[in-house]
């Protein structure tokens, strides 16, 4: 007879010789529901099955998820310590290389200081992995300074909401409310590429009559389906955002009562838009009148809608700005904290939600808590059983680290699941900045671009080969299962800072047999914080499919929406936004006439660490291009195919050329997910948000040459 996986009462067959065993995709924050084949006799992984009762993705998977398999057996996955000596990396026991770290960790440290070793996290890790690269980073090393890949990806969503809002949760909404909404306002996301598997739910919506608006300088393939495609120019949300803002005020879309009880500044925020009727905004959006004045129409007669953003608006160097408007947006229609209703992020790492709330960030303690507060200190140090008088102060932010190394601040870097040799701007200053460190440490399981630079690289397992939790993009905490024992001698990231830990004389702050006892620990160390778990365990995840947080005790429901009767703000109201334009970081001149934008391709992931090694990928996206409009490529007597030379202020790269009417003319788009003299980002710049400290990747001033 057949097996059968029986969940909710969904039927997986299960082949002979193998099991299935349930997790989630390792990629984005859809953080798709899957269930992994596995071969009994072996334990290798073999495949992957859909989960069709996982409520948020009924299912569905991309490409992506649907090979991400295939990275956990790789043939150059990294299976011992490697020590590089004289220019060279030799594997070496884990004995020989914890000895190296030991030695260079304590000598720099007595030379120059607890500061002078640093932490570089990354949030495609658990919840518990992130809250313990916290934990690591101040009490086994007392430095100040770490801090996270976030920083490149979340930092402005998180700005803006905590400014309007008063708490950071990318979305006010459970996803599985958005098919009965009737208006999608989506700023800046490709969702159709970038979020596959969200897809569904505006298809359900639109089948039942939702309009959707987009605002990208592309037309994308979510862009093309779109009721209005407000095609404005990089770097001009903000402008846009109060043109739309200008006309709900003026047609009479505010819902007065909801603003008067819920939310401050109204008054301020009438007089900012004055001036932004469609005429004035579309000089500086480059967006036609009409289509301004639609996409306010529309939005402004639904009843249910939701106001969502990504990338394309937060890696801005007013990304935060951009963000509040657009949220201030739903506070005016009255949307925030209603069914259906809200406004919501799309999250771009696996866990960048939970790996940005417990303590990766330079200046947040687990829980959300500001390292600046006396009282949240206190509370933590008391957590972890040190003196509140040796928790580290607020370090710099991801990018700032990298100057701190040129001025000699930074002497040592441990990069922990991160690639920041592809991911960051300005990337060959990067580059420089790893040169220059005398001591670097790497934990990855493939050889990274960045794993290239260090002295010591320690293989860490991959996501199937341990357990604990993530938080999706809706702000649900879920369960990552292991599926098969390490590879090789791989050690899960929290082995691995307990080993260095105990090196460095903290043994017992970092006791933990397992990752059920982080989860015990962290859930303490976030009771009365803002992202609240204290009351989830890993026994309600699996009965319930998932808690939303904040969730205060085992008894709470958790919060599927948020804000439904007060914000998270001291007064409880919410903080509209009032905002002045401003031009980019860098804008067009003579000698750079041309704006260039970067982003993402559905095959690959991020700096494509991962993808890049998966053949049907690569098969399919094997490098980056330049995607140009076709009368902005016969200035330069451009065809389809050829190579044509991007400069900018940083640098230069040869790229081949890809005609589209489907971007602006004044534009030009270069996904990112490859190193080296591929990587884009040694063009882009690192022009910084006051706020969130998030480099402006989407705009810089670009001269194009034909090769």
């Amino acid at each position: 007879m057949s097996q059968y996986l029986v969940k909710n009462g969904v039927k997986n067959l299960i082949k002979p010789g193998e099991k299935l065993i349930t997790t989630h995709c390792c990629y984005c924050g859809m953080q798709c529901g899957m269930h992994i084949r596995v071969n009994e006799k072996s334990g290798k992984v073999v495949g992957v099955e859909p989960r069709y009762d996982w409520p948020v993705t009924l299912g569905k998977m991309c490409p992506k998820g649907v090979t991400a398999y295939q990275t956990v057996e790789h043939k150059e996955r990294i299976l011992k310590p490697l020590i590089k000596k004289n220019g060279k990396f030799v594997e070496s026991s884990w004995e020989e290389a914890l000895d190296v770290i030991e030695v260079n960790f304590k000598r720099l440290q007595k030379e120059h200081g607890k500061d002078s070793v640093s932490v570089f996290g990354g949030v495609s890790m658990t919840n518990e992995k992130c809250y313990l690269v916290g934990k690591y980073a101040r009490v086994a090393l007392g430095t100040r300074f770490i801090d996270y890949n976030g920083r490149f990806c979340m930092s402005s969503a998180a700005g803006g909401a905590l400014k309007t809002l008063g708490i950071d949760r990318g979305s006010t909404l459970p996803w599985t409310e958005l098919e009965h909404s009737d208006c999608f306002f989506i700023a800046g996301s490709n969702t159709a590429e970038c979020h596959p598997t969200s897809i569904q739910w505006f298809w359900k919506a639109k089948d039942k009559g939702a309009k959707l608006i987009v605002a990208d300088p592309r037309e994308t393939p979510t862009a093309r389906v779109a009721d209005v495609h407000l095609d404005l120019k990089p770097g001009t949300d903000s402008a846009l955002a109060n043109g739309i803002l200008h006309l709900l005020v003026k047609e009479g879309y505010v819902d007065e009562e909801y603003v008067k009880e819920r939310c401050n500044n109204y008054e301020e925020l009438i007089k900012s838009v004055e001036i932004w009727t469609p005429e004035y905004t579309s000089q500086i959006t480059g967006v036609a009148p009409w289509k301004i004045t639609k996409a306010a129409h529309i939005y402004g007669m639904s009843q249910r809608s939701v106001v969502m953003f990504a990338r394309g608006a937060e890696q801005q160097s007013k990304g935060v700005d951009n963000v509040a408007l657009y949220t201030s947006m739903a506070l005016l229609r009255g949307q925030i904290g209603k069914f259906a209703s809200g406004v919501a992020t799309f999250t771009g790492q696996g866990n960048g939600q939970g790996g940005r709330e417990h303590g990766q960030k330079s200046d947040l303690l687990p829980g959300y808590r500001k390292i600046t507060d006396p009282e949240a200190v206190e509370y933590v140090s008391s957590v972890w059983g040190i003196d509140p008088k040796d928790m580290p102060k607020p370090g710099v932010s991801a990018y700032e680290m990298f100057d701190e190394i040129q001025n000699g601040s930074i002497r040592a870097m441990h990069v922990i699941c991160s690639n920041p040799a592809v991911s960051a701007p300005n990337v060959e200053y990067i580059w420089k900045g790893f040169e220059k460190l005398d001591f670097m440490v790497v934990s990855d399981f493939f050889m990274s671009e960045t794993a290239e630079f260090a002295d010591v690289v320690l293989p860490a397992t991959s996501w199937a080969e341990d357990e604990g939790t993530t938080t999706n993009l809706e702000g649900r905490v879920i369960r990552i299962r292991k599926v098969r024992e390490p590879l090789g001698e791989s050690k899960t990231d929290w082995e691995i800072i307990c080993e260095i830990a105990k090196r460095m004389g903290k043994e017992s702050y970092f006791p933990y047999k397992n990752a059920r006892e982080i989860f015990e620990e962290f859930r303490i160390a976030t009771k009365g914080g803002k992202a609240d778990y204290s009351g989830i365990t890993w026994e309600r995840i699996d009965k319930e499919d998932g808690v939303f947080w904040p969730c205060p005790s085992e008894d709470h429901p958790g919060t599927p929406t948020m804000f439904k009767e007060k914000f998270g703000t001291p007064d409880g109201k919410a903080n509209l936004a009032v905002v002045d334009w401003k031009e980019p970081g860098e804008t067009v001149s003579n000698d750079f006439p041309h704006i260039l934008t970067t982003g993402r391709v559905v095959f690959h992931y991020l700096s494509g660490s991962q993808t890049r090694r998966v053949d049907f990928l690569m098969e399919q996206c094997p490098l980056p291009y330049v995607e140009m409009h076709p009368e902005l490529a016969s200035q330069y007597n451009l065809s389809n195919g050829e190579e044509i030379k991007l400069i900018t202020r940083r640098s230069s790269m040869t790229l081949e050329v890809k005609l589209t009417k489907a971007i602006r003319k004044d534009t030009v788009f270069v996904p990112y997910h490859w190193g080296k003299e591929l990587s884009v980002n040694k063009l882009t710049n690192p022009s910084l948000d006051p706020t969130s400290r998030m480099p402006e990747f989407k705009v810089c001033a670009v001269r194009i040459e034909k090769v």
